[in-house]
């Protein structure tokens, strides 16, 4: 086992890992860009049918800041992977699989916004730092946060 970094320069040493160890992190990073669109489309779908009754695609457009076309092609593929329904010319809504998808998402953020906050991120950095960090975090990782705000 090795010993925790406790020096910036320390931190900041070029680590040499093996070729399938530097393969395996590449590998969970394209993994996580992957799910990325699935998790944002249902983590905002949920959040307008709680806020406004109800997901249409323009609102899903404006949201996320793209076109409407964008919203469809998007919307076929969340309902080929079995997490929402679309009724034509009516709003989206989320299977129990995408629910549970979409809670695992906002769970997953609101971890990471209150441990960017604990280390004095202002709210709107906090925000839009999560959006990235948390498709990429680790369940270990995610946990020591949790572990870190429970300590605080």
């Amino acid at each position: 086992m090795t010993k925790p970094q406790t020096h910036l320069r320390d931190a900041l040493e070029t680590v040499n890992r093996c070729p399938e160890a530097q393969a395996e992190g590449f590998a969970t990073v394209r993994q996580a860009h992957e799910s990325e669109m699935a998790e944002d489309y249902v983590e905002l779908i949920a959040e307008l049918i709680e806020t406004v009754g109800e997901a249409r695609p323009v609102d899903i457009a404006e949201r996320l800041g793209v076109k409407p076309p964008t919203v469809t092609k998007n919307i076929s593929r969340l309902k080929a992977a079995g997490l929402v329904r679309r009724v034509p010319y009516r709003a989206i809504f989320l299977t129990d699989k995408g629910r549970a998808l979409a809670e695992n998402c906002r769970r997953r953020h609101r971890i990471v916004v209150a441990f960017l906050r604990s280390l004095g991120i202002d709210e709107n950095t906090a925000e839009r730092d999560a959006e990235g960090i948390e498709h990429h975090v680790s369940n270990v990782t995610l946990a020591a946060f949790e572990r870190k705000l429970d300590n605080a």
